[in-house]
């Protein structure tokens, strides 16, 4: 049975997402953050970055979530449910499977460090100073950032129900961390396609599935 090796409040609730709307049999080994919000070290032993997810199946060992989303829509629906096949919404599909990681999820991520600067781990008698160099750093770029992105999202999802078209696709799987994120993170009031979105994914019922066994999904805001 493939295993999906599961940090609570992590991106492996993609994975588990995908594995219900697929419909395939899992087990989960559990993994819990540490004070620091890490992975616990316990993780090295599946996979050497230490990081969630990580999938077992058939003798392979599958990390990085959009590798694994990709991995499971090429391995386990042949009837292409969770791929569009028409060229547009292949292009806008791969799209947004690579903008998740690699241009939202940076800038949402350095906005959960420099929040967290001005509290614990960070020793007491500097937190000031970290507080004064978060504010500084939200000011001059970082705010700017995520409106920017929070816009482009809004207005692409005023176009269609759902990232690729108008079916659920993996795309949409991969979004979810980012998007849960920016609406815990970012600051902005005035998106109503992406909140949609977010009800529409949190009313399916294979979503529900995968929070009933991974846990409560409540991403920390600013």
């Amino acid at each position: 049975m493939l295993t999906v090796h599961h940090l609570n409040q992590s991106r492996s609730q993609r994975v588990l997402w995908a594995l219900e709307e697929l419909g395939v049999p899992y087990q989960i080994v559990r993994y819990q953050r540490e004070k620091t919000m890490l992975a616990p070290a316990s993780l090295k032993k599946v996979h050497p970055l230490g990081k969630s997810p990580v999938v077992e199946d058939e003798g392979l060992i599958l990390a990085e979530s959009g590798a694994i989303l990709e991995y499971l829509q090429e391995t386990y629906d042949p009837e292409q449910r969770f791929k569009p096949q028409e060229t547009k919404q292949k292009l806008d599909y791969r799209f947004w499977l690579h903008y998740a990681e690699g241009s939202l999820m940076p800038v949402l991520l350095m906005k959960l460090v420099m929040n967290s600067l001005g509290k614990p781990p960070v020793p007491f008698g500097i937190r000031s100073v970290g507080k004064l160099l978060a504010k500084g750093v939200d000011k001059a770029f970082l705010k700017q950032q995520i409106e920017n992105h929070a816009r482009f999202i809004e207005g692409e999802l005023a176009q269609k129900s759902w990232f690729a078209g108008d079916q659920l696709s993996m795309a949409d799987i991969q979004m979810s961390f980012p998007v849960f994120a920016l609406l815990a993170r970012g600051g902005l009031e005035d998106l109503p396609n992406l909140r949609a979105w977010k009800k529409r994914v949190e009313m399916r019922p294979a979503w529900q599935r995968a929070i009933v066994q991974g846990g409560p999904f409540d991403l920390p805001g600013s």
